[in-house]
């Protein structure tokens, strides 16, 4: 198991947005009893950005982005029962939590499942976070449900139509909704999604500038779909010259190995500030 590095310094900083508490002891925290021969699993209800574990007597990872596991090193011959071995601190987009690692030689008593309850988070400004993945995912879902405003923005590709339905602009980030149609009775088996920023006319003689951008969120994660397919992602807010052109390209699994791209002008992006109002209104 992949050790998770202590991010004190990142973490304190984090931690003194939050309110004021009252000061607390392990002996108040919630504890969770471990084994070495045991895999205890965290889980939160939003993604976890940092992960703080006080002492190097557990080790952990985060195999998901809302899921931690944890063990003990070492066992009953170095530790008693009743021992605290660590002090493990989740800080989530909106909350933090705490707990006390208390070691048990009986496996029967370790915990194997946590849910980070309601009463076990203590709510913050996480100064990272402008916008929670959970906001993401409501306003995602209002615009995927929306009519389309834009209607000469697609491509066509293997009997198929990718069309751009809207951009819209909160925050400090695009929500871009696109969509396909099938004419096939061939079902698309979605290998990739990728977005990309590259030059809009490629020339031989000089060497394409290609830049791969991660979405911020992705609301539809189906790896498949037959006549019909809707998306809406999240980007960071960019700009981007009039010769480089923002790319959406969906790519099929093999062996057809089938893609289309959609290519977005920046002068397209330009029309997502004139959506917020609207959007923030629907919501």
């Amino acid at each position: 198991m992949k050790s998770i590095k202590s991010l004190g310094a990142l973490l304190l900083g984090a931690l003194s947005a939050a309110p004021a508490m009252a000061q607390q002891t392990y002996e108040e925290m919630e504890q969770l009893t471990v084994n070495e021969q045991v895999t205890t699993v965290i889980t939160a209800s939003e993604p976890v950005r940092f992960v703080d574990i006080s002492t190097d007597k557990v080790v952990g990872d985060q195999p998901i982005n809302n899921t931690i596991r944890l063990k003990p090193k070492e066992g009953a011959d170095v530790h008693a029962d009743g021992d605290v071995l660590a002090i493990v601190t989740i800080v989530t987009e909106r909350y933090r939590s705490q707990y006390a690692l208390i070691y048990t030689t009986r496996l029967q008593e370790a915990v194997t499942d946590k849910q980070i309850l309601p009463e076990e988070r203590i709510a913050y400004n996480n100064p990272s976070v402008s916008m929670s993945t959970e906001e993401m995912a409501k306003y995602a879902r209002s615009i995927w449900n929306s009519a389309a405003r834009i209607r000469n923005v697609s491509t066509k590709q293997h009997r198929m139509t990718m069309r751009l339905n809207n951009i819209y602009s909160v925050g400090e980030y695009f929500f871009i909704d696109f969509s396909i149609e099938n004419r096939t009775n061939i079902r698309f088996d979605i290998d990739e999604l990728r977005v990309k920023l590259s030059d809009k006319k490629q020339s031989k003689a000089t060497n394409a500038q290609m830049i791969e951008l991660t979405p911020a969120f992705v609301l539809d994660q189906s790896q498949t779909f037959k006549y019909g397919y809707r998306n809406v992602i999240v980007l960071k807010k960019m700009t981007f010259p009039n010769d480089k052109v923002l790319s959406i390209e969906l790519s099929e699994k093999q062996i057809s190995g089938r893609a289309i791209t959609l290519n977005i002008d920046y002068e397209d992006v330009l029309y997502a500030d004139s959506f917020n109002a609207l959007l923030l209104k629907e919501e």
